[in-house]
């Protein structure tokens, strides 16, 4: 194997320029960790906040990423023999200690996920983070497959928006879901989304009211503090809020539950953090064998080599994308 690898290090904080590609020796295994050679990774928009300077404790220089998937190069773990394809999810990733954007990752065994798939490689890498979380949401908002309901997803192109409508959808319930642009609307149709609501910054109630008088039952906004109070009051009395995104921030301001939060209406909230290592293993298997028969879409929407990881936030920073950005640790440029 190899003694050295490339990695997009966060050499500090600032726009897309301060990921730079650097060569650095392949992390020597120690106990308790493996060495995973790095496949693809999913890109998500918690790296660009920490990228930007914006999360607690995390020190510079990083190799950021919170989930990547690939094959188990040096193992401590005789369950994850070397070879095994394995994915990996938070925990740390890219904030206590380097993340996906690289060709290895020494990462903790409980955090490694074994399967076993036909998928390609960037395919794969899209499901993680994102179905996780769309699944963990649907389940906090107690949805269940064949059952009926009202599901409004605010944030919707987003990778876990296109991935909770796919599966919202499949489970039988009416899905509506916001967006900023117009011209993502169709992605979202394609997803399955009954209902495409452009979110212009004017006020929701009224359109989606004409859709639905009483309201949906279930909201599960991704967008986060900026909204968490519209969608309580946008929900029908009764219903539920699950807050599982964070694409204004983390801070909900001036937050007073008994003034925001109708009687008998529930907020809830997931954490991706919930389904890391063993907890997600399972959950995260039935969703690549879904994906493999068609049952869900792994709604990707661009892949870049690790190269082009300035390039691939920038893309992520702009609001580019519909659906999922992955970066592989191919070289484009050979």
């Amino acid at each position: 194997m190899t003694t050295t690898m490339r990695a997009a290090v966060c050499v500090g904080a600032g726009g897309p320029e301060v990921l730079e590609i650097h060569e650095r020796p392949v992390p020597a295994v120690r106990e308790g960790w493996s060495l995973v050679r790095v496949m693809a990774a999913g890109l998500n928009r918690s790296e660009l906040r920490t990228r930007q300077g914006h999360s607690p404790g995390v020190r510079f220089p990083r190799v950021l990423g919170i989930e990547c998937v690939g094959t188990v190069a040096a193992s401590t773990d005789p369950l994850l023999p070397e070879g095994t394809t394995v994915a990996a999810v938070m925990g740390g990733m890219g904030r206590e200690f380097d993340g996906g954007y690289a060709e290895y990752a020494l990462l903790p065994n409980p955090l490694l996920m074994p399967l076993t798939t036909t998928l390609p490689w960037p395919v794969l890498a899209a499901l993680p983070e994102s179905h996780l979380t769309a699944q963990g949401s649907l389940d906090a908002l107690g949805i269940v497959p064949g059952g009926q309901g009202r599901l409004l997803i605010r944030g919707g192109t987003s990778s876990v928006g296109m991935a909770a409508a796919t599966i919202a959808g499949g489970y039988g319930l009416t899905t509506a879901a916001t967006t900023r642009r117009a011209d993502k609307a169709a992605a979202l149709a394609a997803a399955g989304v009954e209902h495409v609501l452009v979110d212009d910054g004017g006020p929701l109630g009224a359109r989606l009211h004409e859709i639905w008088p009483e309201g949906p039952d279930h909201v599960l906004d991704l967008v986060g503090a900026r909204t968490a109070a519209d969608s309580l009051r946008l929900v029908r009395r009764g219903g539920t809020v699950c807050v599982s995104g964070s694409l204004s921030g983390w801070v909900i301001p001036d937050f007073e539950p008994i003034a925001m939060i109708p009687s008998g209406t529930r907020l809830t909230a997931f954490h991706s953090d919930d389904c890391k290592g063993g907890a997600g293993a399972a959950v995260l298997q039935r969703i690549v064998r879904q994906v493999e028969a068609g049952v869900h879409r792994p709604n990707v929407d661009r892949v870049f080599g690790l190269e082009e990881i300035a390039a691939a936030h920038r893309c992520m920073e702009n609001d580019e994308a519909t659906g999922k950005l992955v970066v592989t640790a191919a070289y484009h440029g050979k």
